[in-house]
């Protein structure tokens, strides 16, 4: 009977090894996390979809999606919550002239004076908010000269212009990259994990309240809506001509 008998002191044990979860606070909503991945989805299939006629469509259509994904970012930009807002991430920008007075202060500086890790900071946020504001103005010279060269308005120059741009967001999406890895490296932790998850560890109050799951799953509808739509508008693949037109054929090029 005693042999079955769990005692006070095993639960004690049991109840004591367990760790208890890390506090974690929310740092990006959920439409913010979808924009981004869609965003990097149809750049890199725009990207690789370039070449050859085959693909010509798949290439048009996500180079449409990330004009679309544009406005809807300009938009939340606009009305969203505060965290997101353009001013929020043209603030990180406008830190240009700050952010050369700290490093002339700590060129300059007198031995003995506090370390860098301010300046490192303020590096990492202007780094960070150029890269992501030059993704999102090169959209448009992107979208709209593509756009002209599907329709075949304007000349060569327009085509040049779309690989230009392709080839600069190209250059400015592996900047984004390696900076994502040097600041991770610096600071130890994933600074690209709240984009996947929203959430940072750390105690304290959530510095986004709300995580607007609505308007992102309404986003990701619209996106998977549109492809689907553009699917069933696409025209069928011209069929092989049959093997007995072919032999005749070649029968009259000899």
């Amino acid at each position: 009977m005693t042999g079955h008998t769990a005692t006070p002191t095993g639960h004690a044990d049991i109840g004591t090894s367990a760790t208890p979860p890390r506090p974690t606070r929310r740092v990006t909503d959920a439409p913010t996390r979808v924009f981004h991945w869609l965003f990097a989805l149809c750049f890199a299939g725009a990207y690789l979809t370039a070449d050859g006629e085959r693909l010509r469509l798949l290439h048009v259509t996500l180079g449409y999606t990330l004009a679309g994904l544009l406005a809807f970012r300009v938009l939340y930009g606009l009305f969203g919550p505060r965290q997101v807002r353009l001013q929020a991430l043209w603030g990180k920008v406008a830190n240009a002239p700050a952010w050369a007075r700290s490093v002339r202060a700590f060129v300059t500086r007198a031995p003995g004076a506090p370390k860098a890790t301010p300046l490192l900071r303020q590096t990492e946020n202007l780094a960070m908010g150029a890269a992501i504001v030059a993704l999102l103005w090169a959209v448009v010279p992107l979208t709209l000269s593509g756009c002209a060269t599907y329709n075949d308005w304007g000349g060569e120059w327009l085509e040049d212009l779309h690989e230009a741009t392709g080839e600069f967001m190209l250059v400015l999406v592996l900047a984004h990259l390696a900076l994502l890895l040097l600041v991770s490296g610096l600071r130890r932790k994933n600074q690209a994990l709240p984009m996947l998850t929203g959430r940072v560890e750390g105690a304290g109050p959530d510095l986004v309240k709300r995580n607007h799951t609505w308007l992102a799953a309404l986003l990701l509808a619209a996106v998977l809506g549109y492809w689907a739509w553009e699917w069933q508008q696409a025209p069928p693949a011209p069929a092989d001509p049959p093997a007995a037109w072919r032999a005749d054929r070649h029968d009259h090029d000899d």
